[in-house]
């Protein structure tokens, strides 16, 4: 959507150049993946460095030469830390951002050692892995996904992140919490499912725009209340791509694309939107199955 609107707006009819732009910015997820993983090996190693350097100087407090190192020796950072295949593909993605920049990852560090989260858990003689990965994962949930200097960096750094920046929180939240011991393989995910999956935007984008005045007319008469230029454009884009999708994608059942679309639209467009995208996509799955023009294989697509 956002890729067809940037093409539009250009008045750019480069139809590869923009599909390797989109290409490029689901690949990139990967990289924020990555970014926001590194972010916890970081501050481990800041804390621990600063840990050392404390219990070296000439006039070291007994505190700093025997240092509460529980927050560093916490086993879930530890997997992290030690996880070859994490460590190899942050590296070989040329992920040192939090290194260069430090400062952020200082500023977490502030924030983590300010909390009640990281009070608590210091006070503790001793606790399971169950207990430090569960204290890991909210000190990443509460205080690490929704720092502000970080999400201003990350707007700053690459603008196709900001949409994606949820979405990857919560998957290294939901992949956090399903790590069970100190010996877990820590596992890079993919970021398409499968050829199918990859694919499956570039046909969609291809699609929607070399069927864009086709797709249009399928849902201009049936909006006889709304003058064309009332309609907003990303409204007007959402509907080509929702019935794209219906017509051309026959194993996606109607249901699951009608809600993806309507939930496009609340996030991106006008309030009323969703109820104007509903209304049209309804009318014309009802007149399409009438006509029989649908083509749906598989159980349950209807």
């Amino acid at each position: 959507m956002q890729t067809i609107y940037a093409m539009q707006q250009n008045q750019s009819d480069l139809m590869d150049s923009n599909e390797k732009f989109l290409n490029y910015s689901l690949e990139s997820i990967r990289d924020l993946y990555l970014l926001m993983l590194s972010s916890l090996i970081e501050v481990q190693k800041v804390e621990n460095e600063f840990l050392e350097l404390s219990a070296l100087k000439h006039l070291a407090t007994p505190e700093e030469r025997n240092p509460n190192k529980k927050f560093v020796n916490n086993r879930l950072l530890q997997v992290l830390v030690n996880s070859e295949s994490l460590n190899n593909n942050i590296e070989e993605s040329g992920i040192k951002d939090f290194k260069v920049n430090d400062q952020y990852i200082k500023i977490l560090l502030t924030e983590i050692k300010a909390s009640d989260l990281y009070k608590d858990y210091m006070k503790k003689s001793s606790t399971t892995f169950e207990e430090d990965r569960d204290f890991m994962v909210s000190i990443f949930t509460d205080i690490i996904a929704p720092n502000e200097k970080i999400y201003e960096y990350l707007e700053d750094n690459k603008l196709t992140w900001v949409d994606d920046i949820p979405l990857v929180n919560t998957a290294i939240q939901k992949q956090l919490k399903t790590i069970k011991s100190d010996v877990d393989y820590f596992r890079i995910p993919r970021v398409f499912k499968d050829e199918d999956d990859k694919e499956y935007a570039k046909i969609l984008f291809r699609k929607t725009m070399l069927n864009s005045r086709e797709l249009a007319d399928e849902f201009n008469d049936k909006t006889p209340n709304w003058d064309s230029e009332r309609i907003a454009e990303i409204d007007i884009i959402i509907l080509k791509m929702a019935i794209c999708e219906l017509q051309k994608f026959t194993s996606i059942p109607v249901k699951v694309t009608i809600n993806e679309y309507l939930e496009i639209a609340k996030e991106y467009s006008t309030p009323k939107s969703s109820i104007f995208i509903n209304g049209i996509l309804d009318a014309l799955v009802k007149e399409y199955q009438k006509e029989g023009k649908f083509a749906k294989a598989g159980r349950g697509l209807m």
